[in-house]
């Protein structure tokens, strides 16, 4: 079956001549001259994949995609911005709202069909990235026999791509829910009263973060950024809070990664209070290289100085001194671990 595409643009030129060059390349178009129309059109005919103009009359893009996110049958559908703007805070508004792509007008022929092609290929893939990622969630629910309600919930939730150093969300943003991460890698930070940022964590595939903001909480108390090319999916907070409420046994896996999240943050804080900087900087590279699983690993200085509570400059002093003594081998923002034993057994 074709894929259906819904094409909203108040200009007709740019309108009709995009809907052209999909038509050609063999997709069914639809069109909307306006974001009021087009969400009435995706709410009847559910595309494949839209694609919205950000600055229209009547409703405009950001509007279009705040109301397409509140129907769960049109929250999935992958969505491309395009905008005349070739201004970063354009873009990264409508990709934290939840677009997956942007076009820059003019844009050619070939810009277009490649954004398509690679938008319904990653949607295509969703099912997958789901049953892996949300695995974890799915092994709890065979406890309790919950697998309706979280295929209900899964049914409903979109696969969201964040670029390297997108940031998430911010420390006092509103919470929204618990992400999972399927995916790449995220770093949780926060700042301290004289501005420094401290690295509070380091997610991978399959990792759920944000649980204890969700979970007790109203607001962020630290900020979320992607180290990489990242993809993750929301949980939304009040669906979460009514399944928890439902099956204590799913409840009680998730307290169980609280608990494990908050015993990392108290020995990191054991580190700062007691350690010297030699003694946090093994044992930060440790952690580091568990958290990979891999005694070769990529660290920015700046993500390292924060992970460890130090200034850049005392760890790039300290990397050098452990280079020499041949503890760690370091290239770059490459760091192999040569010698484990000495790095554990580091004396305080």
């Amino acid at each position: 079956m074709e894929n259906k595409i819904l094409i909203i643009e108040d200009n007709i030129d740019i309108r009709e001549s995009t809907a052209e060059i999909l038509g050609l390349a063999g997709y069914q178009v639809l069109a909307a001259e306006n974001g009021k129309i087009g969400v009435e059109l995706a709410q009847k005919e559910l595309p494949n994949l839209i694609i919205c103009d950000i600055m229209m009359p009547e409703l405009d893009g950001y509007g279009v995609l705040y109301l397409l996110g509140k129907n769960p049958e049109t929250a999935a559908i992958p969505f491309i911005f395009l905008t005349a703007k070739a201004e970063r805070v354009d873009m990264r508004k409508g990709m934290e709202m939840g677009a997956d792509d942007y076009l820059t007008k003019p844009f050619d022929d070939m810009e277009l069909l490649n954004a398509v092609e690679s938008r319904l290929k990653k949607s295509q893939q969703q099912k997958d990235f789901y049953s892996k990622g949300l695995q974890k969630l799915d092994d709890f629910a065979t406890i309790m026999d919950g697998n309706k309600v979280l295929e209900k919930l899964i049914a409903s939730k979109k696969v969201r791509n964040v670029k390297k150093g997108q940031i998430i969300y911010y420390e006092g943003d509103g919470t929204q829910g618990i992400y999972l991460l399927l995916n790449g890698k995220i770093k949780i930070t926060k700042l301290s009263e004289d501005g420094r940022e401290f690295l509070t964590g380091i997610y991978h595939e399959d990792e759920y973060f944000g649980l204890h903001d969700a979970l007790v909480g109203t607001t962020h108390t630290e900020s979320a950024a992607a180290l990489e090319d990242s993809a993750i999916c929301l949980l939304h907070k009040d669906q979460v809070d009514e399944i928890l409420n439902k099956y204590p046994a799913l409840a009680m896996q998730f307290i169980h990664l609280l608990s494990a999240s908050l015993q990392q943050k108290e020995e990191q804080l054991v580190q700062l209070a007691y350690h010297s900087v030699r003694k946090r900087m093994a044992e930060t590279i440790i952690r580091i290289s568990e958290i990979n699983q891999n005694h070769h690993f990529k660290i920015s200085r700046d993500d390292l100085a924060a992970m460890a509570g130090m200034a850049t400059e005392t760890v790039s002093r300290t990397l050098s001194d452990f280079k020499e003594e041949k503890l760690i081998e370091k290239k770059g923002s490459e760091i192999q671990i040569i010698n484990l034993d000495k790095l554990q057994k580091m004396k305080n």
